[in-house]
């Protein structure tokens, strides 16, 4: 299986799980759900995030979802998380062992059932192995000596 792109797996608020960015269009973006893989065009109004983009507060500032979801694989053993219906106290004591000094004030029990959504979705329909951003510049490197 090939590596998971945070950069292209998208968020879009309103709507049940996550995207794959598949292209520019006129008038926005065309993604692919993961849960149903069908295509569909959001606008610019949209609001949409990128995987990447986002952090989780902690006691000493932010840590990236990657690494959040690589410590929950580790965690998991590559297993399916708690369920995103889980209980409040479930969650806490889950994100106790998988970030230990996360910000009890700023990271609420909404945003932890979303990352364990994510990542069970991640686990489902790609893969939690993440491109890094190693891979990603011996890519682009790649490239250049494939243009010369």
């Amino acid at each position: 299986m090939t590596k998971t792109d945070l950069q292209r797996v998208l968020s879009v608020s309103g709507q049940p799980g996550l995207f794959t960015y598949v292209a520019q269009a006129t008038a926005g973006i065309i993604v692919e759900s993961f849960l149903t893989g069908k295509r569909s065009c959001f606008g610019m109004s949209s609001r949409m995030t990128s995987l990447s983009d986002i952090s989780i507060y902690t006691e000493d500032g932010e840590v990236k979802l990657q690494q959040v979801l690589e410590n929950m694989r580790d965690t998991l053993d590559g297993g399916e998380a708690p369920s995103h219906k889980s209980a409040p106290g479930e969650l806490k004591t889950f994100f106790e062992k998988v970030l230990p000094d996360y910000d009890r004030d700023r990271f609420y029990v909404s945003h932890m059932k979303k990352v364990v959504e994510w990542y069970n979705l991640l686990r489902q329909y790609a893969s939690l192995d993440f491109v890094s951003a190693e891979d990603t510049e011996s890519e682009s490197e790649n490239a250049g000596d494939q243009t010369k």
